[in-house]
């Protein structure tokens, strides 16, 4: 491969002896934003008390950064753990009556399918899944989510899809649901970071990692709330600022680790010194590259994606390699770790298996031939 991206793993403290190659699934912590929270961890030791008085402005203070920096609207921002949290709040606020209808695509992730399950269960209503093809243009996706949306009681979108490492046009899907007013959700997990303007407008909620592409610490994740639905919306845990406004409601969940939330500046601080925009360009070309290389390697192939996730690709597995379930898609995940020293997603859509390749500012080259080297024999 030939390349001018020049990475940057000095800033992180990955283990050079493995090729990481899912910065999609888990994130990384640049070291500055690990010594920062390592910091934050000794002072609350130092002072418990005086730790928890003076949270409350801190959190604040930390929200009001991501919220800007994401480019929400900060009276409707709120502080998550992480998405599957921000989507299990937003479906519990929604009306879904008894017979309603939750509907979903068949690129949905898969905590996210499970919690639409059971809240449909609790309410006597049903999950509808409109079956999208893979290499579906915008205008296909708008064609085929839009029947269904009729008629539904709350329409749950994935902004960016996980398994499949696409864009999804949520900007367009949600100007169907308002005209048919029908209340959306965005499972935004891979927005912020990955692409400009991560938060939709007109949605009624969405949720994004900031743990991902962002890097900051994990536990960190943003809920935006629309206005109709803030006096409603409820974090998980009842605190003490049961009765206060949509931030102070989320701010303060008693005893939990708030320092992923306090060092996640520090996280967006490296961002900018890597100018991250340009760089992630870079990545993507890499990672595109790379994806080529590695299906040449193993007899697989890079899917036609209408709108490929940057810095994310798809390859597919050949024929051959059948995975049937779960841990049969963890058993190939496991093997590739332990014989090819390689950390990769392994995801199936429409029953085909594929490697899911995500990579940072961390990542050269050299991961992708190595990756390509040592694939074969580990199929």
């Amino acid at each position: 491969m030939t390349s001018v991206w020049q990475p940057r793993p000095d800033l992180w403290s990955l283990d050079p002896a493995v090729l990481h190659l899912n910065h999609g699934s888990w994130g990384a912590v640049p070291l500055a934003a690990q010594r920062e929270a390592a910091r934050l961890r000794a002072r609350s030791e130092a002072n418990p008390a005086a730790w928890f008085r003076a949270l409350p402005e801190r959190v604040a203070a930390a929200r009001t950064a991501l919220a800007r920096w994401a480019g929400a609207d900060e009276a409707g921002f709120a502080l998550v753990p992480n998405v599957s949290t921000g989507v299990t709040v937003a479906l519990a606020a929604v009306d879904v009556p008894a017979g309603g209808r939750i509907v979903v695509t068949s690129h949905r992730y898969g905590a996210v399918r499970f919690a639409a399950e059971r809240f449909a269960a609790l309410r006597g209503a049903s999950v509808v899944e409109v079956p999208v093809p893979l290499t579906s243009s915008a205008d296909e996706v708008v064609a085929l989510v839009s029947p269904a949306v009729s008629g539904a009681d709350v329409v749950l979108l994935d902004q960016i899809t996980s398994a499949t490492a696409s864009v999804v046009p949520v900007a367009r899907l949600v100007d169907v649901c308002r005209s048919a007013g029908v209340p959306v959700i965005v499972d935004g997990a891979h927005g912020p970071g990955l692409i400009e303007a991560p938060v939709p407008e007109g949605a009624d909620f969405w949720a994004g990692n900031f743990h991902k592409w962002a890097c900051a610490p994990r536990g960190t994740a943003g809920l935006v709330v629309a206005p109709r639905w803030r006096s409603r919306t409820l974090p998980p845990a009842v605190s003490w600022s049961e009765h206060g406004t949509l931030q102070q409601r989320f701010d303060w969940q008693a005893t939990a680790d708030y320092v992923p939330w306090l060092a996640a500046p520090v996280a967006l601080d490296v961002l900018a010194e890597l100018d991250w925009p340009a760089a992630r360009a870079s990545v993507s070309g890499l990672v595109a590259s790379g994806a080529e290389l590695v299906a040449k390697a193993i007899g697989g192939d890079v899917p036609e994606l209408a709108a490929p996730a940057p810095t994310m690709r798809l390859v597919g597995l050949p024929p051959s390699i059948r995975i049937d379930d779960k841990p049969a898609e963890e058993a190939l995940r496991v093997r590739i770790a332990r014989d090819a020293g390689a950390e990769v997603n392994v995801t199936v859509h429409d029953g085909r298996a594929f490697l899911r390749l995500s990579a940072h500012a961390y990542t050269g080259p050299r991961d992708f031939e190595l990756l390509a080297a040592r694939l074969p024999a580990v199929l």
